[in-house]
């Protein structure tokens, strides 16, 4: 999928991911790390696999999904380049609760747990720069459950297409995100593909977004006045 966003404003920060000096973390770190290519749809580490690294986007998109004992899954975060993921073995999580599949060929980091929690001791700038990335990442997840707690399903498609496209955001708007199938998108917003190619369709015939030749999608600031509808 190409969304190509018009007319972005900015918002008050709710929904941004801070951004991450990746020069700093890489020319800190000499042992310990290892870097790695991955194909799309290639998995970076399974739910359940020992937990004993942290992660970081050099370049690429990333998925991160769970499944239930039932066999029910659900798309928790979409992280786009300069993000960690994997951090929850630095507060003791001995097993990962996620499987993380890369959505685009992507160049990760891998960076050792005891690397990690030794350079956050010694560089005091590096750990509070990590802690406001997690802490943003964590605002906007919440943020992610309180709108699908409260929300209509066309209000979450809505919201997710205009974060994919950086909408509000201070960061320069992303022209081409990763290819995403409908049945990606339902299950990022907990729908069906049925409902979510009836409510892209509705977009499109409202002029909210606009498919360019088959090729991508167009996405308007104005999708937003689906989100504010009462």
């Amino acid at each position: 999928m190409r969304v190509v966003p018009t007319a972005v404003p900015k918002d008050n920060g709710a929904d941004r991911f801070a951004p991450f000096d990746s020069g700093f973390l890489l020319s800190k770190l000499g042992t310990g790390k290892s870097e790695h290519e991955y194909h799309a749809n290639d998995a970076i580490f399974s739910q359940g696999d020992p937990a004993n690294a942290v992660f970081y986007i050099a370049s690429g998109k990333v998925k991160l999904n769970v499944v239930s004992k039932s066999g029910k899954e659900a798309v928790i975060a979409i992280l786009p380049d300069d993000h960690f993921f994997g951090e929850g073995c630095l507060a003791g999580q001995p097993v990962r609760m996620a499987t993380a599949t890369a959505l685009q060929r992507s160049t990760i980091v891998r960076v050792e747990k005891t690397v990690m929690l030794g350079l956050l001791r010694r560089e005091s700038d590096f750990a509070q720069q990590f802690l406001t990335h997690l802490l943003s990442r964590n605002i906007r997840m919440e943020a992610d459950l309180v709108d699908h707690l409260f929300n209509s399903s066309e209000k979450r498609l809505a919201r997710l297409l205009l974060l994919m496209a950086n909408f509000g955001q201070e960061s320069k708007p992303i022209p081409v995100i990763a290819k995403m199938s409908q049945e990606t998108l339902a299950e990022m917003i907990g729908t069906t593909r049925s409902r979510v190619s009836f409510f892209l369709n509705r977009f499109r015939d409202l002029g909210f977004i606009k498919y360019d030749g088959g090729s991508g999608m167009q996405v308007h600031s104005s999708l937003v006045s689906v989100v504010l509808h009462d």
